[in-house]
């Protein structure tokens, strides 16, 4: 059987599927159109964040399984996939760890402007700092939104550190860390708030300029979930004017970001490609459970972690 796999794939990921004996394509980038031209008669695919339309899966002639890299499968329609006989499956285990940790990593770069401090003393200014302080962390008051397995250890984290967690989540009824809270009160009150949430109809550009009006003009926005979450020029409105204190942004509506976005043209936004899970130990723990559901499948049993049902 045949699986097409991405060039950057670990090698941990590859090693697992050939020693279950599966033929492997190796594709140069992640585009469906190549995809489809060098693996139309594979039985599964092991897929990154590139769109995967509905039309293009129709063409496969064999396919049984699309086994997303990571967690979010907005890139892919998986009812349709569903019906059309194929498993969508994501990696929910993988990952978690390493993106709290970069969500973390960049609440704290965020809060006391390292990234930019550190570029402008190579530049020789050596003063920048006296006009740019940064602010504590402790006794905040943090936002999650999204209380999986990402924003748990987010809050577990951010309690660690001093913090006062408050959390929105319509299907979390208790927690040991924090404060469950409405929506709108987590958004006026927090002083920090970071999107773990799941891209939905309901979700998509759902954090918008009503949002940003209604945060701490004091107050940052983090979004390592998914660019979808967000109205990028409500944002990149609320910056320019200041209208609230910064951001720090890994996800976008466009990937690569265009050079052409204004947000590169901003001093209070922390911009990153993509990078939350992006550690050598988390790619080979997301390349081995995507290559095992493909396994699993291609064996005739049932995945762990599909998001569809096969009609």
């Amino acid at each position: 059987m045949k699986v097409v796999v991405p060039k950057a794939l670990s090698k941990a990921g590859k090693n697992y599927l050939s020693e279950h004996d599966f033929e492997l394509i190796e594709a140069p980038d992640d585009k469906q159109e190549t995809i489809l031209k060098i693996g139309k008669d594979a039985d599964g695919i092991v897929l990154m964040t590139d769109p995967f339309d509905n039309q293009t899966l129709t063409k496969f002639t064999n396919l049984k399984i699309i086994a997303r890299h990571g967690v979010g499968f907005d890139n892919v329609d998986e009812k349709f996939a569903g019906e059309h006989g194929v498993y969508v499956t994501i990696t929910p285990m993988a990952n978690a760890s390493t993106v709290a940790e970069t969500t973390i990593a960049e609440i704290l770069d965020l809060s006391k402007n390292l990234t930019k401090i550190s570029d402008e003393m190579r530049q020789g200014n050596f003063a920048y700092k006296l006009d740019h302080m940064g602010f504590d962390l402790s006794h905040k008051k943090i936002g999650v939104m999204g209380y999986g397995r990402i924003g748990r250890q987010v809050a577990e984290k951010a309690n660690a550190l001093g913090m006062d967690v408050l959390i929105f989540d319509p299907f979390v009824k208790e927690t040991k860390i924090g404060k469950l809270v409405d929506r709108d009160t987590l958004i006026s009150q927090s002083d920090v708030i970071t999107l773990h949430l799941a891209v939905t109809d309901q979700t998509i550009h759902g954090f918008g300029k009503r949002e940003l009006e209604m945060m701490k003009k004091s107050a940052s926005l983090i979004n390592l979930g998914r660019g979808a979450l967000v109205d990028e020029q409500a944002l990149i409105d609320a910056l320019k004017t200041k209208q609230i204190n910064g951001a720090a942004l890994d996800v976008f509506d466009e990937e690569p970001l265009p050079l052409t976005s204004e947000f590169y043209k901003l001093n209070n936004v922390l911009l990153t490609p993509h990078i939350a899970s992006n550690t050598k130990e988390c790619m080979e723990r997301m390349a081995v459970d995507s290559a095992s559901e493909v396994v699993r499948v291609l064996s005739g049993e049932k995945p762990k972690w599909a998001v569809n049902k096969i009609k």
